[in-house]
């Protein structure tokens, strides 16, 4: 890595074709106009000027020291752009990209040369891109993504109706609330923020319209066409979080052109992620980008094809900063060979096979609707409880299978599958399956979690009711995850009906018949390996520090009212409000969220997620209260928000999405 000075662009407005202008942060390597560089292009939504500028600031001036510029792009009607929103992923969001690209390589400094990078939006758009092969675009880093939109995002998983969907709906309402700031744009600030704020959408009105996977969700899942993605693509993520998949299903899908690095990490970027060990993700992408951006031959697209960090024998806490384990290597990957195992009498968890034609061992299974508190959060941002804390809370609501204390390690790489028949006692069944580690002490780790809307048994594009009393095959294939199992520790299977509040309940809940004859469970073995050593930082706090005003806050609290009975789930998250030292801009963020239901009644379901969002200058102050509610009928979702602006304490404006039914479509 070169030592090279580097200015930073705090504003370029790139005007597209249709004269929308859209505002950048570039951090410009000197002297590029005589000799010039290769550039790393991001694109998203969450506001250069304060959403992601810690982050960009801990890596854009790296890339720009080893002489490679960087450009941060607000999409429109996000930070200091123009115009309004239209949704995720939209046409027109990858049109604009495209077109950003073709202005970056056009540019006096470029030499014609772009990377595309990105954690979760950024890592989603980086890779429906690089299907559309813009030409100057050479190489990708996704970090924290998909490949499949309907089943790995945070809308729904297998037909289920995740929770996270109403959240991040209300994320996203105050996130594009927020208005450009002042500094950067003069006085068409007031005159932007209206326009985003009277049109912006309550995305969830869309999502819900969409409840199995159709074309909406088929656009923009690169899994549909592998084949479209052309180029070298580096697929990052973390056990820790909800989009471990990727890596695997990227170098399955795409493979020689893919490279898969998984961490023990919650959703953040490898060189300031938790659970440590971390990674030097400057010095890898550096690297990456000197390959195929410069032609360096540095060996980097030598790296092997697969490498992952093996969670050994962890504990839950109520803090994770450093998990126990090692990493390895497959140069090759290949889908594991599985270990197989069967529920042998007295319900114990065996190494085998099931019986062919074995009689049939019907068990009744009906979880309370509350079960699934210890779940944590889809996706994690924190390693406290929004990961998956003690299962024993979930696994007292849930039909569990142990083997006997293991007489040697056990590692695992890939994803289990779970086999079975069953029989529905109504049209309509949500079944979990968690993996989990059982300490000789008792402690209960969850490895590994799948779900499934039954209705969806054979596939997510066309499902059907099931019929009560009519045996069904299931074949749930759960998350990916990298594990060793200690000697003297146990192998459980847990199955419930309810995964509550990650996902939401179907209209009945009358159980159903689990043949536990027929239970077969695969577990991928890890296989041929090699350990290696993963580079980390050489900074251990490579984050800039900004001015405190006020101390973050975090409280997750489950209430159980047993006297209504009901359990509430309830979320405090303040991130504190903190001062950028050089723009003099302070902000504020505040999460309130709340889940409620009665554990044998669901349609008593109801979620509320509240965002407030605090943006300080001297002289200046604005909020917004951006809210979004969900509710349930047996035949239809019930949804409604509403966003609130403020300037100077004053309200100026109010826009409710008045309440909507939207049909449950088998859900």
């Amino acid at each position: 890595m070169s030592d090279r000075s580097f200015t930073t662009i705090e504003n370029q407005w790139i005007t597209l074709k249709d004269r929308t202008r859209l505002a950048a942060r570039i951090w410009m390597p000197d002297g590029a106009e005589k000799d010039p560089v290769p550039s790393v292009f991001e694109f998203l939504p969450y506001r250069k000027r304060d959403g992601t500028s810690l982050r960009d600031e801990s890596t854009y001036p790296v890339f720009a020291a080893a002489g490679i510029a960087g450009v941060r792009v607000d999409i429109r009607g996000s930070g200091e752009s123009d115009g309004v929103i239209d949704g995720e992923y939209t046409e027109r969001e990858l049109a604009d990209a495209c077109e950003l690209i073709a202005w970056i390589a056009a540019q006096p400094w470029s030499n014609g040369s772009v990377g595309m990078m990105g954690i979760s939006w950024g890592g989603f758009n980086s890779l429906q891109v690089a299907a559309l092969r813009p030409p100057a675009l050479k190489a990708v880093i996704s970090i924290a993504s998909t490949v499949d939109r309907y089943n790995d995002d945070i809308h729904y998983k297998n037909g289920c109706h995740l929770s996270a969907q109403l959240s991040w709906a209300a994320t996203m309402l105050g996130y594009q609330s927020r208005p450009p700031d002042p500094a950067l744009v003069g006085e068409r600030w007031k005159e932007m923020w209206l326009e985003r704020l009277a049109g912006e959408p309550f995305f969830m009105e869309e999502w819900l319209t969409h409840q199995r996977r159709d074309d909406f969700w088929r656009h923009g899942s690169i899994s549909e066409d592998f084949s479209s993605v052309e180029i070298p693509t580096l697929v990052i993520a973390g056990w820790a979080d909800g989009y471990r998949n990727t890596p695997l299903m990227a170098v399955e899908g795409l493979g020689e052109k893919a490279k898969a690095l998984i961490g023990p990490w919650v959703h953040k970027y490898p060189h300031f992620a938790w659970p440590k060990p971390r990674a030097d993700f400057h010095g890898e992408a550096i690297a990456w980008w000197n390959k195929w951006l410069r032609g360096e031959d540095n060996g980097i697209d030598r790296l092997p094809q697969a490498r992952a960090y093996i969670l050994d024998a962890v504990r839950p806490a109520p803090r994770r900063d450093s998990d126990p384990g090692f990493w390895i290597a497959r140069d090759v990957w290949t889908p594991p060979h599985m270990q197989c195992f069967y529920v042998e009498q007295f319900g114990r968890l065996t190494e085998g096979m099931p019986i062919p034609h074995a009689p049939e061992h019907p068990v009744y299974v009906r979880s309370p609707l509350d079960t699934g508190t210890a779940s944590g959060e889809y996706f994690t941002l924190k390693p406290d409880a929004e990961m998956a804390i003690d299962q024993r809370l979930d696994d007292a609501g849930s039909l569990v299978f142990d083997t006997m204390p293991l007489a040697d390690d056990c590692d695992y790489l890939g994803r289990p599958v779970l086999t079975l028949r069953l029989r529905p006692r109504a049209a309509h069944a949500n079944l979990c399956a968690r993996l989990v580690d059982v300490h000789p002490d008792g402690t209960a780790t969850r490895v590994a979690f799948g779900v499934v809307n039954l209705t969806h048994r054979d596939g997510n594009a066309d499902p059907k009711p099931l019929i009560p009393g009519e045996t069904v095959s299931i074949r749930l294939v759960l998350d990916a995850c990298g594990y060793r199992f200690r000697k003297g520790h146990r192998i459980r299977l847990s199955l419930s009906t309810a995964y509550w509040p990650m996902i939401l309940p179907p209209p009945e809940n009358e159980g159903i018949d689990i043949d536990i004859a027929s239970l077969g469970l695969g577990l991928p073995i890890l296989g041929d390996y090699r350990r290696i050593e993963i580079a980390e930082p050489a900074n251990p706090d490579p984050l800039p520090k900004y001015i405190e005003h006020a101390a973050a806050a975090t409280k997750r609290q489950i209430v159980r009212d047993l006297s209504a009975n009901r359990t509430d789930y309830r979320i405090h998250e303040e991130t504190g409000l903190y001062e950028h030292p050089n723009t003099g801009l302070s902000t504020r963020h505040l999460r309130e969220e709340v889940w409620s239901i009665s554990p044998d009644e669901p349609l008593s379901m109801t979620g509320v997620s509240t965002w407030t969002c605090d943006m300080h200058r001297p002289g200046w102050f604005v909020r917004t209260v951006a809210t979004a509610r969900i509710a349930c009928t047996a035949s239809d979702w019930i949804i409604s928000a509403v966003v609130t602006a403020f300037e100077d304490d004053v309200q100026i404006f109010e826009k409710i999405f008045a309440e909507k039914k939207v049909a449950r479509d088998l859900m």
